[in-house]
């Protein structure tokens, strides 16, 4: 008589575990199997644990279920895998394909293979692996996402169909739906590990970065609705993608990667933070350069001289550009907490803010106020599903507008624009020792973790000042944020020795990278040796922003380097500014070869005559 023992678990709780449990035992007794089985609990542990003499005694061990589990105790027997829903939905099928699978030859190794093998797949010259246990799967795990641009009813229409297809295959799949109400039924990490295929079923952009390495299938959510069978066995048939990123690239690509590893890392307020000071970057690039060149041609009063072309690129710059800067950040803090509901209110925050001379501040307190409020709506509204439309386009949008709009006018901003009101005054007489303080605490921040949350607060402190036209502080960042990576290229150059053939070679790529004002430039050098190497860097940084800030430098851009000095107008006091950046690129250099350990070197001893 077959004897058979299962092991049964799912994260969803152990009344999934315990009816396939006991559909797999119905099923056995009527066929006439002895079968036994263990169920995971989440609480009280597990219920009628399997002994080393029933897992001994067994001819094959039936695992039904949806997470990864220890299979260690199970290692020298046949193992049979599915999910707790194919179990309690065919259990006789399960039984009978798990038996099925059971290796005929005698005396096999105690190795474990586990390497899932659909159905009816055999070896091309028909022999037989020389290890014992198979691990074997009838049913496949995939994961989807869908999306539209309207994301209301194709999203859920080609979800829908895909759920069914699975189901219709025997394999089992979690479905994403990014709508107009933000991303529902989140695919978890778990999730997308243990998934043999992902299908996007999408017909705009959707970020992949979750899926790397994993056999992936792209189609319209037309394709999903009306063939999502054929998408589906596509899918399953596909060979497994691989990593982004080759292991020798460049310096320059390597931060690239760097920056997108600590993109992927932010978590919390300070994720929603960047995604807004990111959006909003664009918008003070562009209207910063418009003022510049308007200085540049009509000088600092060319926004007066109406009808003129230096006029008109005030205009863009000051009175269009700079005056959309806060609601973008707003927004998209909004956007990114909420997804798109929360875009509408979160502008008109930051819109308010603005013209009620809260700046940046307020702007940063609407987007939260604004993406947090709206989510809390998503969550608390409950409508008929036929309704559900409604609240991303109507409800959502109009009781989060009214209501921040409101708490904006009448509670948030006049505290913030008085606060914001002091804190420029107080910028702007800066005169002496307090400027080089303020220069030494932006400079040092720059250094600090070089891309990281210190770096970024100093940075979006700088940009938002950008509208309420403070520019000394944003001079200081990027001149400190440009010296890094300059101070450690000039000392690759100045001491070879003290580097690797690697550091050598990217000194150069350094370089660049530090004109660009990409900080980030720095970190492969201060991840082998941070402790010596970022004191270094901050004592360079600080010694630039302090000379930046006591020269009185104004920057009316925040980006670009050393390339966007060359606009006119773009910065004032430019030989001051070229040489608190040339200095502190000194100061680097030569603290950083004090700091280094120089290298060890082996003096060969000559055989003394006899």
């Amino acid at each position: 008589m077959k004897q058979i023992v299962a092991f049964t678990a799912s994260p969803a709780g152990t009344a999934h575990a315990r009816l396939a449990a006991e559909a797999l035992r119905a099923a056995a007794t009527h066929a006439g199997y002895n079968f036994k089985a263990e169920v995971a609990a989440d609480t009280f542990g597990s219920r009628d644990t399997l002994t080393a003499s029933d897992i001994a005694g067994a001819d094959v061990v039936l695992l039904a279920v949806d997470a990864a589990v220890d299979r260690t105790r199970f290692s020298d027997k046949p193992i049979y895998e599915t999910r707790t829903s194919a179990a309690i939905r065919h259990p006789q099928a399960i039984l009978e394909a798990a038996l099925a699978g059971v290796p005929s030859m005698a005396g096999a190794s105690s190795a474990s293979v586990h390497a899932p093998v659909t159905s009816g797949t055999s070896r091309a010259n028909g022999s037989t692996l020389n290890v014992a246990p198979v691990v074997r799967s009838e049913t496949r795990r995939l994961v989807a996402i869908t999306a539209c641009p309207t994301g209301i009813a194709h999203t859920f229409m080609a979800a829908e169909a895909l759920k069914k297809s699975a189901a219709a295959l025997g394999h089992e799949i979690r479905v994403e739906t990014q709508g107009s109400v933000g991303a529902k039924n989140q695919l978890t990490t778990e999730e997308i590990s243990a998934a043999d295929a992902v299908v996007i079923a999408a017909d705009t952009n959707v970020d992949l970065s979750r899926f790397a390495g994993k056999p992936l299938t792209r189609v319209s959510t037309k394709d999903a609705m009306h063939h999502g069978q054929k998408v589906i066995e596509d899918a399953l048939q596909k060979p497994a993608g691989g990593v982004a990123g080759a292991t020798n690239a460049s310096l320059a690509r390597n931060v690239e990667q760097l920056k997108a590893v600590r993109g992927r890392s932010r978590t919390g307020a300070y994720k929603h933070l960047m995604t807004g000071v990111s959006h909003m970057l664009p918008v003070v690039i562009a209207g910063g350069l418009a003022i510049a060149l308007a200085f540049a041609i009509g000088g600092i009063y060319a926004g007066y001289e109406k009808g003129t072309f230096a006029a008109a690129l005030s205009q863009i710059g000051g009175g269009a550009a700079f005056q959309l800067m806060v609601a973008v950040l707003s927004g998209y803090i909004a956007f990114s907490i909420a997804d798109r509901p929360g875009l509408a209110p979160g502008l008109v925050g930051g819109f308010l803010a603005q013209q009620l001379g809260a700046g940046f501040l307020g702007g940063i307190a609407s987007g939260f106020l604004a993406g947090y409020l709206t989510l809390f709506l998503a969550r608390t509204i409950k409508l008929p599903e036929n309704l559900e439309g409604l609240k991303p386009v109507l409800i959502l949008p109009f009781l989060s507008t009214l209501t921040v709009g409101l708490l904006m006018i009448f509670v948030i901003a006049p505290p913030v624009q008085a606060i914001l009101t002091t804190m420029t005054d107080w910028l702007n007489s800066m005169r002496g020792a307090n400027a080089l303080l303020l220069g030494v605490i932006l400079g040092a921040m720059m250094a600090f973790d070089m891309g990281g949350p210190v770096n970024k607060a100093a940075y979006t402190f700088g940009v938002g000042l950008l509208g309420s036209h403070v520019y000394t502080p944003m001079a200081a960042i990027m001149a400190a944020g440009m010296t890094p990576p300059l101070g450690i290229a000039l000392a690759v150059f100045l001491a070879k020795n003290r580097f690797d053939l690697d550091e050598r070679k990217a000194g150069g790529a350094a370089a660049v990278l530090g004109l660009a004002f990409i900080t980030e430039g720095a970190i492969p050098f201060a991840a082998k040796s941070p402790l010596r190497v970022i004191p270094a860097l901050v004592v360079g940084s600080a010694v630039t922003g302090a000379l930046s800030m006591v020269s009185g430098v104004q920057l009316l851009v925040p980006h670009g380097g050393v390339f966007a000095l060359l606009i006119p107008g773009a910065v004032t006091h430019l030989f001051a500014y070229a040489v608190a950046i040339v200095i502190g690129t000194a100061v680097t250099a030569v603290t950083l070869l004090l700091t280094l350990k120089k290298p060890s070197v082996t003096v060969a001893t000559a055989p003394q005559a006899a």
